[in-house]
C-alpha cells in the first residue's frame, strides 16, 4: 500500500507539470511536429491488429514458466497470462513505440529487455530491413518471444539470451553506433544510468532512446532527472509511463512534460 500510495504522488506530481494538447504552446517546429505527427497520429497501422491478437493469445494462455529476473534477483514461476497483465506495456504506449521508429528511421534499434515480445514487435515491424536487436535474461521468456515474433512474421529479430550487464557491451562493440534504444530492463537507478551511458557513446546525432518506467521509483525518477540533464541531450519528453530524448545538437534544450491520449 505504501508504494501505491507513493506512486500515486509521483503521478499526481507529474499531472501538475504535465499537458495534454494537440502542440499548443509549443514554440520548437521539432517538438510541434513530434506531438502532432506522431504522439498524436492515429493511423491504424496494419502491424497494430496483428500484435494485439498476440498479446490476446498471451492474455488467455494457461502457461507457466520460470521466470528468471536479473534484475531483481528473484526467480520464480509465473503465469504467462500474469505476465502479459501486468508487465507488458499498454496498447498506447507499445504503438507509440512503433510510431516513434517510423518517424526516426533508424539504423538500428536495441530493445533491452524483451519479455514475451510484445514490444519487440512493435519496434520491429516498421522495417524488416532494419536490424533489430533485444537483449533478455530468462530463456523461458524468450522462448515465448519466439512465437510471439513467429506469428507476427517478424523473424529478422536477433533475439540475444543473457545478463545484459555482458550481453550490451558486447554488441555495442560490434556496431559503429546505436540508433533507437528502447531501454525496459533492469529498473534501477545504477542499471538504467550504466546501460545509458554505455549506449551515449555510440549516439549519433539521429539516435533516440526511449526510457521505461521513469517514475518507476525514486531511483528511476533520480536516473532519468540525471539522464536528461546531460549535455548531449537536446530535447527530452516526459509522459510518466516513458521518458524520450533526442541528442541533435541543432535542437534548442527543452523538456517538455505530455499526456499521451488513449
Amino acid at each position: 500500500m505504501k508504494k501505491r500510495l507513493k506512486t500515486v504522488a509521483r503521478f499526481l506530481a507529474y499531472r501538475v507539470k504535465a499537458r495534454h494538447f494537440r502542440g499548443h504552446g509549443i514554440h520548437s517546429p521539432f517538438a510541434f511536429d513530434l506531438v502532432t505527427n506522431v504522439f498524436e497520429e492515429k493511423n491504424p497501422y496494419y502491424i497494430y491488429k496483428e500484435v494485439e491478437e498476440a498479446r490476446v493469445r498471451l492474455l488467455d494462455s494457461r502457461e507457466t514458466i520460470f521466470v528468471n529476473d536479473f534484475g531483481t534477483g528473484r526467480s520464480r514461476r509465473r503465469r504467462v497470462a500474469s505476465i502479459a497483465a501486468h508487465s507488458l506495456k499498454k496498447r498506447k504506449y507499445a504503438q507509440l513505440l512503433f510510431r516513434l521508429v517510423n518517424a526516426a528511421k533508424p539504423v538500428n534499434i536495441i530493445e533491452l529487455g524483451t519479455s514475451l515480445g510484445i514490444t519487440t514487435a512493435y519496434l520491429a515491424a516498421v522495417n524488416t530491413a532494419t536490424p533489430c536487436y533485444s537483449l533478455e535474461g530468462c530463456s523461458q521468456s524468450l522462448q515465448i518471444a519466439r512465437r510471439t515474433l513467429a506469428v507476427c512474421g517478424l523473424n529478422h529479430v536477433k533475439l540475444i539470451e543473457g545478463n545484459i550487464d555482458d550481453t550490451l557491451p558486447e554488441l555495442l562493440e560490434k556496431l559503429d553506433c546505436v540508433g533507437f534504444v528502447f531501454f525496459d530492463a533492469n529498473h534501477t537507478k545504477e542499471a538504467t544510468l550504466n546501460y545509458f551511458y554505455q549506449c551515449l557513446k555510440k549516439i549519433t546525432q539521429a539516435s533516440v532512446f526511449v526510457f521505461d518506467d521513469i517514475h518507476h521509483s525514486k531511483g528511476m525518477q533520480e536516473a532519468w532527472l540525471e539522464i536528461k540533464q546531460q549535455p548531449q541531450v537536446r530535447v527530452s519528453f516526459d509522459l510518466f509511463s516513458l521518458g524520450i530524448v533526442y541528442f541533435n545538437s541543432e535542437l534548442q534544450k527543452q523538456d517538455y512534460f505530455y499526456r499521451l491520449r488513449n
